[in-house]
């Protein structure tokens, strides 16, 4: 079945009074009925609701549908796509271990992941996702997984997949896709041989900067890759909160289950019912905003190309761009969905931007159905050092475009009185 199909049926078969919108179970508890239902189903051997913190009817249904689109074994809905990495993360590393992580990611992404997790005893090292030349250097016998961004935020930059995969297949090391900016709609990280892949779904799959949430698939066959994998004692030793439970003995996505039976249950960040509910509505349209959004970011883009001001464009689906190659490869139709960047000579011309523009909402976030126009280095990424900045390509005079649903010629227009 096609993508557009189960993003509008799967996980849902209408057997609640034939509603054809699926229903909001804005509770957060359950009636067991008996003990004896209540006692199996906390010891696993029955499966059904137990707690809105763990799951949720209306929050299954998301979470199976977006399994299916991206064509994973399953899928955690969290609050929000900071909780998604955070649990994908934490769920295979402790203190002492290390993850590597690409440069270019978002800078929320980077400090969560080389900063705070550093008071964890979760050490963060850093690799050039370009190539991934300096990747394998990074690996010991602690490192845990691989993280970095298919359609990169906001240097829209394209990792080299084929050899990031390589080398995590070489070593039995989890590879972790954010797959954000890209959406399954464009590219299908569990296709490549990505192990888990994960979603800010506040953004393109929301589409209306609405909701709230974060979700994580896992690859079809992962069980395999963990199952007495000496990497992740926690999959194959007995789970001293949960009885001794050993994980590799289940019948069932151990990854998705860990993350839920442990860290979900003790941390929270889980999403609310209804922000379930708004992201389905986002999803059954995905397919057909994503293609609009590319196709009206790819005029935006030519246009600014051109322009005598605009030192340079990123964005891989135009023809010079010199990650076009990789656009084709990996990419449907070469598109690259609705995120651009372009570089300015120095922050004060693009804060001349920002505030001359009239459609474009000055904004931090992205994938919305409304045009928005960031200025990363002072807010998104203003967290990060001068070294870190330059080191993730976030220049002073870099602007980041969100571009949303409305006409082109529009938009162009606004950017060139802006532009002046």
């Amino acid at each position: 079945m096609n993508q557009e199909t189960l993003a509008l049926h799967y996980g849902y078969d209408k057997q609640h009074f034939g509603t054809m919108s699926v229903p909001i179970y804005q509770t957060t508890a359950y009636d067991f009925g008996s003990a004896e239902t209540a006692a199996n189903r906390f010891a696993l051997r029955e499966l059904g609701p137990i707690y809105t913190r763990l799951n949720n009817p209306t929050t299954d249904v998301l979470e199976n549908r977006i399994a299916a689109v991206e064509n994973g074994e399953a899928a955690i809905a969290t609050a929000t796509g900071q909780a998604a990495i955070f649990f994908a993360i934490a769920n295979l590393a402790e203190a002492g271990d290390n993850i590597i992580v690409a440069k270019k990611v978002y800078g929320g992404s980077t400090t969560l992941l080389t900063h705070t997790l550093k008071r964890f005893g979760i050490q963060g090292r850093v690799f050039e996702s370009d190539d991934a030349d300096d990747l394998e250097a990074l690996i010991d016998d602690k490192t845990k997984a691989i993280f970095f961004e298919s359609l990169s935020n906001p240097q829209i930059a394209i990792p080299n997949i084929e050899k990031i995969v390589a080398v995590a297949q070489k070593y039995n090391i989890i590879s972790v896709c954010d797959n954000t900016v890209a959406t399954p709609i464009l590219f299908q990280p569990l296709n490549h041989g990505i192990d888990v892949s994960v979603h800010s779904a506040s953004k393109y799959i929301c589409g209306q900067g609405s909701a709230m949430g974060g979700l994580i698939v896992e690859a079809k066959g992962l069980n395999a890759k963990l199952i007495g994998n000496p990497r992740y004692p926690q999959f194959n030793e007995p789970d001293e909160s949960y009885h001794g439970l050993v994980y590799a003995t289940l019948p069932f996505p151990i990854f998705s289950l860990r993350i839920r039976l442990s860290l979900i249950r003790d941390i929270g960040a889980t999403i609310a019912p209804f922000n379930s509910w708004l992201l389905i509505q986002g999803l059954e349209t995905l397919s057909i905003r994503v293609k609009e959004h590319s196709r009206n970011a790819y005029k935006v883009a030519s246009f600014l190309e051109a322009h005598p001001k605009v030192k340079k464009v990123s964005y891989p689906a135009l023809e010079s761009d010199p990650l076009h190659g990789r656009a084709k490869q990996y990419f449907k139709d070469g598109q690259t969905s609705g995120l651009l960047s372009f570089e300015v000579d120095d922050f004060e011309f693009a804060k001349h931007i920002l505030n001359s523009t009239k459609i474009f909402s000055v904004v931090v976030n992205i994938g919305d159905s409304k045009s928005i126009i960031t200025h990363p280095a002072s807010t998104t990424h203003q967290q990060l050092s001068v070294e870190e900045l330059e080191l993730t390509g976030v220049k002073a005079g870099l602007i980041r475009l969100s571009i949303g649903l409305e006409n082109a010629d529009d938009l162009i227009e606004d950017l060139k009185i802006a532009l002046g």
